[in-house]
């Protein structure tokens, strides 16, 4: 997604948590395409951190001309029993709260015509049992988002979600069991999952002129299988 909008012309920020290899490899490819990415480390469960994130973007670019809210955490268990309350308060502050302290921060330094794009999942409409928490905040990040559109809609500013279906990244080997992984992606009509390239001009999409008077609504990757 970085590299998709430094082939745009964007000077992107990109805030991470501790992937550092794979952060040094987005920022080499950003500026092969002759565009600055900055990176910046830390967890988006801070509230401080968030407002960090913020307030570097504006130091070094002194706008926010397009807001991404990217980052989740999703782990898999059979049976509400075995999900902590700690597993529980982790999943909604990376994955909801986030997202509200970011924009929050973000809105009185984007101009008109900005739009917010936040990443939802199939998993808002069709919740997985074994990914409750994380479905459940899918769902929230959906109905944020329809409500941001209407509340930014008199500062000229757009919100929009993307909701993917299955899409390989390291985090499906990381958080599901093995089983899962090797059948990973068969239950959408096109019988694989996304490549995070299949996604990425979706959000580029979202984020031009052309898309001007799209807010409010969820754009769905999915291979095929329906949100409605």
């Amino acid at each position: 997604m970085a590299l998709a909008f430094a082939r745009e012309g964007a000077d992107v920020l990109v805030a991470y948590l501790d992937e550092h290899d794979d952060a040094n490899e987005t920022k080499r490819l950003v500026e092969e395409a002759g565009r600055k990415c900055v990176l910046l480390s830390g967890d988006v469960s801070t509230s401080d951190h968030c407002r960090q994130i913020v307030k570097r973007a504006v130091d070094e670019f002194g706008r926010i001309d397009v807001l991404i809210n990217n980052a989740a955490h999703q782990m898999s268990f059979n049976a509400i029993e075995e999900i902590s309350d700690e597993e529980w308060e982790k999943t909604l502050s990376t994955n909801i709260s986030a997202m509200f302290y970011i924009v929050k921060a973000a809105v009185p330094h984007m101009p008109e015509g900005s739009p917010i794009i936040n990443t939802s999942s199939v998993n808002a409409d069709a919740p997985s049992p074994h990914l409750l928490a994380y479905a459940t905040t899918k769902g929230a990040i959906q109905n944020f988002t329809g409500g941001l559109a209407q509340l930014l809609a008199e500062k000229g500013i757009r919100a929009n979600a993307v909701a993917p279906g299955p899409v390989w990244t390291p985090l499906i080997p990381s958080t599901m069991p093995v089983e899962a992984v090797t059948h990973f992606g068969e239950q959408v009509p096109m019988k694989r999952p996304a490549q995070p390239c299949e996604l990425a001009s979706v959000y580029v999409m979202l984020a031009s002129e052309e898309a001007s008077y799209v807010s409010g609504a969820t754009i769905a990757v999915t291979g095929g299988k329906p949100i409605i």
